[in-house]
């Protein structure tokens, strides 16, 4: 599959949304619009099981509009699926029937393990994470999945969700102490009969609007400096002190609270402290979000379907990073012969004893190679503030937000004065000796990037020597490089001080050597 244009209608308890992807094999994934409705559909579930005709009239409504922006779109590859609240309804074929008949949209109605298999396949395709156990709350229903080293062990699916836990332990717009005791007591004593989660003391990753608008909250009482919630990290401190924070606001605050939707704000609370007791079972330290889920599970199934070589679970940043560049110029043979230049730059620098060899230093530094000045696609004079932007405000799938930081840091190095700059809102993310070592890596990467200053990729080998006072380094080039022997000299000085030596440039061509100092 080279390219697919396709939406998913997520008809969920709580709301029902309309997404819309593009799917390009060169560039990856993109969201092109998303609309959403506040149905809560869960609360037209009658004693009898059945779904109100009031609440079918919303469903019905909602479809039919949603059918008018996808004839505007001219999109005709259509996928609706349907959680907890069709799924709880009695009256559920006639549901699904009667949608057909009057929308033409065909609802497929996903089994509880479906549910929270798709949101499996949704984190282990976006996050580095290797194992886990995953929360996806909504609004009729709560799915629960424990995997290790990408693979799924476990999952499970409870019949609670924010709308009805709000409607069993809540009598007014907000929840008291004591309907909050008695909302913990009883989703501790629900998570306590899985006995595969007791304690298994991996992070709890975080699927859900009501999983985002906690990180988004989290981010504006710190003045976070970045944006986007994807691969944030949350403590279960944090999450305590959270707690505590808005159980002091009134309804009126709530709705009112940055980064809040509205429409959340009377089961916020229900929602935390399902993912506070979650933490205490399960023995987790790190609370990590997602914004990718069951729509993007959908999407990512069918592509492997036709395309199995379209995502790779376990190296998840690499082909992210390589659809990436190509979304900003860069070609996948410039993006390898980046790598390779960089790798072999380093392990001269490691052979001389001028760095220690690591292999998580190696490997941030080919990620950075990657994605090295991409900000020069926008505007070339610009382009390390573009590239640092980029990097660090936009959500990068494989990566936490203080390894994008890294990153970003990394692939914008023009100078000191410049990566002091940039890293300074995030000193307290960074100790003196990581702060230096990403400084010194910046100025080797912006030293490789001058080595194809041409495009031409005519630099094949790198060697370096040892003088009395000074390092020799030899740049085998098979054709003309005065492009690149000006851009060498001109940036040396920033490897200088990095490796704390002299450096002479010799770049030999066809067998001559010719001496530019």
């Amino acid at each position: 599959m080279n390219e697919l244009k396709t939406a998913i209608i997520d008809i969920g308890s709580n709301t029902i949304r309309l997404v819309l992807y593009l799917y390009d094999k060169e560039e990856g994934l993109r969201e092109l619009g998303n609309i959403k409705t506040v149905a809560r559909l869960r609360t037209y579930l009658q004693p009898s099981g059945e779904m109100s005709e009031e609440g079918i009239q919303v469903l019905t409504e909602t479809l039919l509009t949603f059918k008018a922006m996808l004839d505007d779109f001219e999109v005709t590859d259509v996928k609706a699926a349907a959680t907890a609240a069709i799924r709880q309804a009695t009256n559920r074929a006639e549901i699904i029937d009667r949608m057909k008949a009057i929308t033409g949209i065909q609802i497929d109605l996903l089994s509880e393990e479906e549910e929270a298999y798709f949101g499996f396949v949704a984190v282990a395709h976006s996050m580095g994470t290797k194992s886990a156990v995953t929360i996806d709350i909504g609004g009729g229903s709560t799915e629960i999945t424990l995997f290790e080293n990408k693979e799924l062990q476990k999952s499970y699916s409870f019949p609670f969700g924010t709308v009805s836990l709000k409607q069993r332990f809540v009598k007014g717009d907000i929840i008291n102490s004591s309907e909050k005791k008695e909302l913990i007591a009883f989703i501790k004593e629900q998570f306590k009969a899985l006995p595969w989660i007791q304690n298994v003391g991996l992070p709890i990753i975080a699927i859900g609007g009501s999983a985002r608008n906690i990180a988004q909250i989290h981010q504006q009482k710190c003045d976070y400096p970045i944006a986007s919630v994807h691969g944030y990290e949350m403590s279960k401190e944090n999450l305590d002190d959270l707690s505590e924070f808005l159980g002091e606001l009134s309804f009126h605050d709530l709705k009112q609270l940055d980064g809040l939707s509205a429409d959340r704000a009377d089961i916020i609370v229900p929602a935390l402290e399902v993912f506070r007791v979650l933490m205490e079972v399960a023995g987790s330290e790190v609370f990590q979000l997602t914004k990718k889920g069951l729509r993007e599970g959908l999407t990512i199934q069918r592509i492997l379907q036709t395309d199995p070589s379209a995502y790779d679970k376990y190296n998840v940043f690499e082909g992210n990073a390589r659809r990436l560049a190509r979304q900003y110029g860069r070609t996948e043979d410039e993006v390898d012969y980046l790598m390779h230049l960089a790798d072999q730059l380093y392990r001269e620098c490691c052979h001389l004893k001028y760095l220690q060899y690591n292999p998580k230093d190696l490997q941030l530094l080919t990620k950075a190679a990657k994605v090295f000045n991409i900000g020069e696609y926008i505007e070339l004079s610009s382009a390390s503030q573009h590239t640092f932007y980029l990097l660090a405000n936009q959500t990068i799938d494989g990566l936490n937000h203080k390894e994008r930081v890294k990153l970003a840091l990394l692939a914008s190095y023009k100078n000191r004065d410049y990566y002091q700059r940039f890293a300074a809102p995030f000193e307290d993310w960074l100790g003196r000796e990581e702060y230096r070592k990403i400084r010194d890596f910046g100025a080797l990467l912006k030293f490789i990037y001058a080595l194809n200053v041409s495009k031409r990729r005519i630099v094949h080998a790198i060697e370096m020597h040892n003088e009395e006072d000074y390092v020799q380094l030899g740049i085998y080039v098979k054709n003309h490089a005065a492009a690149e022997k000006y851009q060498a000299n001109r940036h040396k000085k920033h490897l200088e001080r990095a490796l704390k030596i002299p450096i002479k440039i010799n770049f030999i061509e066809e067998g001559l050597i010719n001496d530019d100092n």
